[in-house]
């Protein structure tokens, strides 16, 4: 019953990291931009851009399921994305934060086979 519990908080929080970096993205993207329309356009588009990414190859009902090396790099890639991007927009304690509980997730859904 514990493990089951611990299971299921760990996927809570990768779906929570998820929604992170949609909202990291589009932090930096509002931050980043010169000019009102260019902040629009990053701070909505890179998050659309992170989505279909995610919905294509990284989600379980994803079009091209993504397995081994392929996956932990779209993972690296994905997740690692809102933390430099945080990190740039200055928000440099929430980036390696938000990297940390990354790894933690990792592994520990490794140790428990998910």
């Amino acid at each position: 019953m514990f493990l089951t519990i611990i299971k299921n908080a760990n996927l809570a929080l990768a779906f929570f990291l998820e929604l992170g970096v949609l909202a990291g993205l589009a932090f930096w993207g509002f931050q980043t931009g010169q000019g009102t329309i260019a902040r629009f356009a990053l701070g909505i588009g890179a998050p659309a851009v992170a989505i279909v990414v995610w919905a294509l190859f990284g989600s379980p009902q994803a079009m091209w399921h993504l397995d081994g090396i392929f996956r932990v790099l779209l993972e690296v890639i994905f997740f690692g994305s809102a933390a430099v991007a945080l990190f740039v927009a200055g928000q440099h304690i929430l980036g390696i934060a938000f990297a940390l509980v990354f790894v933690l997730n990792t592994v520990l859904a490794s140790a428990l086979g998910q």
